[in-house]
This record gives C-alpha cells, structure tokens and sequence, in this order.
C-alpha cells in the first residue's frame, strides 16, 4: 500500500473516532480527500493548502478547516514547519464546518492544544479527551474570527502561467499591466480578459497577492528590515506596503513577525 492509500487508510479506519496526528503525513502528497473533517494547525513556516480552485496560503500560528472530503494537498518550502492534524467524524455540518477558511489560532485555542500537546491516535465517544477534542472544535465557530484572505486562484490555461511564471521571480520591479502585455506580446485589453476571465480577479489583484505573499516568506526567513523588504518586493512607500499588507492578512507586516 502507497503513502498515501495508508493515509487515507488510517483517517477513515474508524469513522467515529477522532484522530490526532502530530507526525508529518500530508506534505507533499497527491490530492486526495478524507471522509472525515480536518482542522490543520501551522506553527513554524508558511503551509501552502492546493484544491482545484485556489492556492490558499496558512502562515504559522493560523489554521485551516478543510470540511469531509473536500480534495486537498498540502506543500511547504520551510524545514522548521510543524503541523497538527486533527481529524473530527461528521454527520450533516452547515455553515462554518461546511466552507473551507483560515483564521488566526486564539489564545484559549492555543491553550488547549497545549494542553492537549503530547495526545496521539484516536480518540473515541464516552472518552474525556473525545468530549475536550469536540470543545475544542465547537469553540472554532464561536470565536467569529476574521479570515485569512490570501487565495490565489489557480488556472490550467498554460498561455496565462506562463506569463505569470515570467513575473513572479520580479517582484522587486516596476511591474505593470502595460509592460506584461508588451512583454508577452498581447494588448492591454486582452490580458485583462484573460485574467478575468480565468481566474476571475484582476491583474493589480493578483500581483498584489503575489507581493505580499513574498513577504511573509522573507519576514520568516531572513533579517531583512521592513523597508528593505518592502523595496525587496516592488513597493516604493513603506506605508503602502504596510497598508496592503495588512488589507491582505487583518495583521500589520510588524504584528506577523513577532507572530
């Protein structure tokens, strides 16, 4: 048996339990779903969550809620990522439990995953660690926390990923709508209909993304100051960037970093 069938295996094996895997199962693994529900923890680096429609971006101390077979997979470019997966059965959920979306782990949460640090396997119903895992998951929806927004839509048009591919590494340029149209050879107006078009957002929309998705990772991952990530990635006023930044993730470039 493959990866992930073992995985997929281990999930479902008991429908009614609740499972807690602490080891690093899903990184990296071709899409695939669970019968069950999933509450995904992040702590360390950014976690990069792949479906058809979008790539959504969970920065460390977020997690995401992936409703009952919802097709996923999970990547990461950080050596120092740590996840939790908590896998809860599910009858009939609406609103919340039934969308996808990621929000910031709260102070009461934080406490009881800790208390909760070194629980491993599954869990059954009539167990006090099954009735504190089902608190645990029912106070997710009570806390009424704003989402994380970083969702890049994907597309399987080649002609629009390669002009997104000859971009994304020049960030730190003056990019426009004009000189990428000139560049790939196309009018103004026909790669704003195809940006539209395919992935449904504009041009300034995703480069911004874009941007400030680069600067998460450089927050993580160097010691560069603000400004100088700001110029890093294209953005000539520290407070636009600032600005934008914290448009994107309900947090000001500062506040992510002592995050």
């Amino acid at each position: 048996m493959d990866i992930l069938s073992q995985l997929i295996s281990s999930v479902d094996k008991n429908p009614d339990s609740i499972l807690v895997m602490r080891q690093q199962t899903e990184q990296r693994l071709p899409a695939h779903q669970h019968d069950k529900a999933q509450l995904l923890l992040v702590y360390g680096g950014i976690a990069y969550l792949q479906t058809a429609e979008k790539d959504f971006y969970i920065p460390s101390n977020h997690y995401i809620w992936i409703p009952k077979n919802y097709p996923h997979n999970l990547m990461f470019n950080t050596q120092d990522l740590y996840i939790i997966n908590i896998y809860f059965p599910e009858k009939k959920v609406s609103g919340f439990y039934d969308e996808l979306g990621i929000y910031p782990v709260s102070k009461l949460l934080a406490e009881m995953l800790s208390f909760s640090e070194k629980w491993q396997g599954d869990y059954y119903k009539g167990s006090w660690e099954f009735e504190f895992l089902s608190t645990l998951k029912n106070l997710l929806s009570k806390e009424n926390l704003r989402k994380f927004s970083i969702q890049l839509p994907t597309t399987d048009d080649q002609r629009l990923n390669v002009i997104i591919d000859s971009f994304r590494n020049r960030l730190n340029e003056n990019l426009s709508l004009e000189s990428i149209a000139q560049q790939s050879g196309m009018s103004v107006r026909s790669l704003t209909r195809l940006f539209q078009t395919k992935l449904h957002i504009t041009f300034v929309q995703y480069l911004k993304m874009l941007r400030i998705i680069r600067a998460m990772e450089l927050i993580k991952d160097t010691d560069l100051s603000m400004t100088e990530i700001a110029y890093e990635i294209g953005y000539l006023n520290i407070s636009a960037f600032s600005n934008n930044f914290h448009q994107l993730t309900n947090m000001r470039p500062t506040e992510f970093k002592t995050k």
